[in-house]
């Protein structure tokens, strides 16, 4: 019988910690704005010029490889392997120094985030059975940090502290399951010498690594040359970003350290910047009669099926076998109405679903349709759970 703690209390919260929930907050509310935003303007007189900008080409050629691609494309393979970079080295901090460490203090997240991942894809799986859409079960699987985390802020005090980090844990071990999933099965026909490459690269980071140089200009220069041969590879070029970043030295955590230095300076310009963008240029979506029929579709309703019900539901599920089975404990203050409302919260799976569809299909369609599905199973999860919080979050016990 394995019992410890999972007590958490606002004073022993990390300055790192407040600074993040505080800066995902922020920029969750503005990545709504801009959702809004694009909606708007992809829908008026503007329309044209404006889907024409995001699809405009722009680039070189090196090596006889032509690199002119548009610049929606340099935003989804370019800009977001940044924000994948940023992704890796808050896992990284999260295993080595923080809520995933030591692994006991992590079981419930970990399990929550598990549970929160496969029954979403389960539900998609089962239906488009035979639909000819069925490699778009990542789609419904993660859960969008900054929008869950905006919305956590608008339900102010009544969520519990417990809360709000179990939620950032399993969105941090949601981001991880998306990469392998994203490395393993949206890749496209592999091109060994350029993977070899790349991986060559990655060996010498890691040799870099264990010399303890700290400059990050070696670990730059050679991440870019990492990312050219990924992407020319049929591996998903923001892998490249992962796996940098669990080169960077960790050290022992402290303020001084080059991971934790790239982190607080990728913080802001990833938050403020890169995601903006990412959001702008993929809600450009033009409600045509044709994608709004694609919302009845199979591949539309297993990502509504997925968010808004696999989601709490596989959440909830796997944080209550983890308890009764006693390989965990609720955190003091933290009830199981707290759980099934953060689970809800927890199905906004805005940035890794719409990046997700870009992998999944080629069809605009599908792909257009699918995001204004993510979009509405977004909000509607959103909703719910700040609805429930609300209501009467903090009132029972577990």
């Amino acid at each position: 019988m394995l019992k410890f703690s999972y007590y958490f209390m606002k004073e022993s919260l990390s300055h790192f910690f407040k600074e993040f929930t505080s800066s995902e907050k922020n920029a969750g509310l503005l990545l709504i704005a801009c959702t809004v935003i694009s909606l708007i303007v992809s829908n008026s007189c503007f329309s044209e010029n404006y889907l024409h900008f995001w699809h405009t080409k722009a680039g070189f050629s090196l090596m006889g490889i032509d690199m002119h691609l548009s610049i929606e494309h340099w935003i989804n393979d370019g800009l977001m392997t940044i924000f994948f970079l940023m992704v890796g080295l808050e896992i990284e901090r999260e295993l080595y120094n923080g809520e995933l460490y030591p692994l006991r203090k992590a079981v419930l997240p970990i399990g929550g985030a598990i549970g929160g991942m496969i029954l979403p894809a389960l539900l998609y799986s089962f239906i488009n059975r035979g639909a000819g859409t069925e490699e778009g079960f990542g789609i419904p699987m993660g859960t969008d940090i900054a929008f869950a985390l905006a919305v956590i802020t608008m339900a102010g005090n009544r969520v519990p502290v417990s809360i709000k980090i179990i939620l950032t844990a399993i969105a941090i071990i949601d981001d991880l399951g998306s990469v392998l999933i994203i490395a393993f099965f949206y890749g496209s026909s592999i091109h060994t010498m350029f993977l070899l490459a790349a991986l060559g690269v990655f060996a010498i980071l890691m040799l870099l690594n264990r010399l303890r140089v700290h400059s990050f200009i070696p670990y730059i220069a050679l991440g870019l040359i990492m990312w050219f041969c990924m992407m020319q590879s049929g591996i998903h070029p923001t892998i490249a970003g992962v796996m940098l970043a669990f080169t960077f030295p960790f050290g022992d955590g402290t303020d001084n350290s080059p991971s934790h230095r790239l982190q607080h300076r990728l913080h802001l310009p990833v938050a403020y910047l890169i995601l903006p963008l990412f959001t702008l240029a993929n809600t450009a979506i033009p409600l045509k009669p044709e994608f709004i029929s694609g919302l009845t579709q199979p591949h539309a309703l297993g990502i509504l099926a997925g968010l808004l019900i696999g989601k709490p539901l596989g959440i909830s599920l796997a944080i209550f076998l983890l308890v009764k089975l006693k390989a965990s404990v609720l955190p003091e203050g933290v009830s199981w109405y707290n759980i099934v409302s953060m689970g809800c919260v927890a199905g906004i799976g805005f940035t890794m679903s719409v990046f997700i569809t870009q992998l999944a299909f080629t069809d605009e369609g599908y792909i257009q349709s699918s995001k204004m599905m993510i979009l509405i199973a977004s909000c509607l999860s959103g909703l719910t759970g700040l609805l429930l919080f609300r209501l009467r979050a903090g009132r029972m016990t577990s």
